[in-house]
């Protein structure tokens, strides 16, 4: 029997075919589309050059290995600005001092579109955290700005080195423990208390439970999630799973909060007597959630391993925290575990529930502005240990960085290496040197926070977080860095720039 060899009777045979040969069918056709279009790839004349090989090469690097990836575009193209496909959509890098000055100080250069495309960990809910009208963006930006005005602030800290003495109690008096599971453990929880609720953050099951679905979230971000979530992978099913779950026990919480008639001190019922319409609530808690625990959780990990393996700057925080100690007037007669220690007495290595409270009777002011060694401490963990990759769109005309063209639509990246571990403003940037003199003489020597007009908007948050559970730590215990054999790690444990999400290296290190 002959062939048929039609458009029509090829049309037939397709949608006769069972799905998964439709599904294969389809894909197959996908990757030639993608592959023809980067074999037609053209520069112009203005245009950043285009990386060597194929782009579909390019995918799997950039997120699995993108310090190296990156670092190699720069080499392999010998440019400062150069540009490679992410299926269809055209990604430009740049770097250096003229381009990290445009980079974040362009109108037209978009935060929330470059970041859903090319990270993908956010669990994203249409009309909740993705696909937001601007008045809604807007909205959750200034309700962040509200969590951390002085009273709300000053009132969280209590609570905040309550849960951080809970926690470190359970790490026991002794012994060894990963700081990127127990110290991120830390951190997750004083983020849950600081922009949820009391329904989730006194509840360590829904605590631990919440976790557990957004490591699957960070696990399940795959190329193939990011870049075409229409795609049914087990990865992208597990992600969807874990979204719907984390949703249904934030709507939970909240409906029990409105159905207890009960008015609580926290950010949830700050966004319910805003009037917030319910979505607006959702999304603020859903999505910063993750965001605030990550970064703020890669910061602490990694400056709880620098100060152990720096006993002089480990020294210097402690002295600076008992000297406000000393200097502020405080009461324990609040306190749940009263103490006879006088207020210039010697904290023991394990009093946490003492030093707590002391602690709590320090003002936010005293926190911010009377910590000089803990700003520097914090300063230079994000230096080096904090491998992030800026992200935005093009939205408005086209626009030249380094004296080339940036579509409208590209997204455009910066990775922070380019300027903190720029050996030229920081000599031997790999040096954890807290002692260091800032750079001043650049634009944009430092942007740990970010940048321009993309500043973190919870920078005030993840410092005083920051600072509390450092406090606790280094007036709680002694500690020291220990390899997997136990003995002293010498030399210290490297930041992993590969690893986006917590820089950890690839052995982790033990306190």
């Amino acid at each position: 029997m002959p062939y048929s060899v039609g458009l029509q009777s090829a049309a037939t045979a397709f949608l006769s075919a069972g799905f998964a040969t439709q599904f294969t069918v389809a894909v197959i056709v996908f990757l030639g589309i993608v592959l023809i279009t980067s074999a037609l790839q053209k520069e112009g004349v203005d245009a950043p050059k285009f990386l060597p090989g194929y782009s579909l090469f390019h995918i799997i690097p950039f997120f699995r290995k993108r310090y190296d990836f990156l670092n190699w575009g720069f080499h392999a193209t010998g440019q400062d600005v150069f540009q490679f496909q992410l299926l269809r959509n055209t990604v430009v890098v740049v770097s250096g001092e003229t381009a990290r000055e445009t980079f974040f100080t362009a109108k037209g250069l978009d935060l929330t579109e470059g970041f859903k495309i090319l990270s993908g960990a956010i669990p994203m809910v249409r009309g909740v955290t993705s696909d937001l009208q601007t008045r809604r963006i807007s909205l959750i930006h200034k309700r962040l700005a509200n969590v951390q005005r002085n009273l709300p602030l000053s009132s969280l800290i209590p609570y905040l080195l309550e849960d951080t003495r809970k926690m470190m109690e359970g790490w026991g008096s002794s012994g060894k423990f990963d700081p990127f599971d127990k110290v991120y453990e830390l951190v997750f929880q004083l983020t849950i208390r600081s922009l949820s609720c009391a329904e989730i953050s006194d509840d360590p099951a829904r605590v631990a439970r919440l976790k557990k679905l957004y490591d699957t979230l960070d696990t399940g971000t795959t190329p193939a999630t990011v870049l075409i979530p229409w795609l049914p992978t087990p990865a992208m099913i597990q992600k969807l799973w874990a979204t719907k779950d984390i949703y249904e026990i934030v709507i939970q919480a909240i409906n029990d909060r409105e159905s207890s008639g009960i008015s609580r001190n926290d950010t949830l019922q700050m966004l319910l007597d805003f009037g917030d319409e319910k979505l607006v609530v959702v999304g603020f808690i859903m999505g910063l959630l993750i965001a605030g625990a990550r970064a703020t959780g890669t910061t602490a990990s990694w400056l709880i391993t620098y100060l152990g393996g720096h006993p002089e700057w480990r020294s210097k925080a402690a002295a600076e925290i008992e000297s406000l100690l000393a200097s502020k007037s405080y009461s324990l007669e609040n306190s749940e575990s009263p103490t006879n220690e006088s207020p210039t007495s010697p904290i023991s290595p394990f009093s946490l529930s003492s030093l707590a409270a002391r602690l709590s009777a320090i003002p936010l002011e005293a926190w911010e502005n009377e910590t000089p060694i803990l700003d520097a401490l914090i300063r230079e963990t994000t230096r080096v240990a904090q491998p992030h990759t800026a992200m935005r769109r093009n939205l408005g005309p086209e626009l030249y960085i380094n004296n080339k063209i940036i579509p409208t639509g590209a997204y455009v990246i910066y990775p922070f290496s380019d300027v903190h571990l720029d050996p030229e403003l920081y000599p031997d940037p790999w040096k954890f040197d807290p002692g260091r003199k800032e750079v001043t003489h650049v634009p944009f020597g430092y942007v740990g926070w970010g940048g321009g007009k993309t500043v973190c908007l919870g920078t005030r948050l993840a410092k005083v977080e920051l600072k509390l559970l450092t406090a606790m730590f280094v007036l709680g215990f002694r500690h020291s860095v220990v390899d997997k054999m136990g003995e002293p790690s010498n030399p210290l444990p490297v930041p992993n720039w590969n690893d986006i999400l917590l820089c950890r290296p690839p052995a982790g290190p033990s306190t």
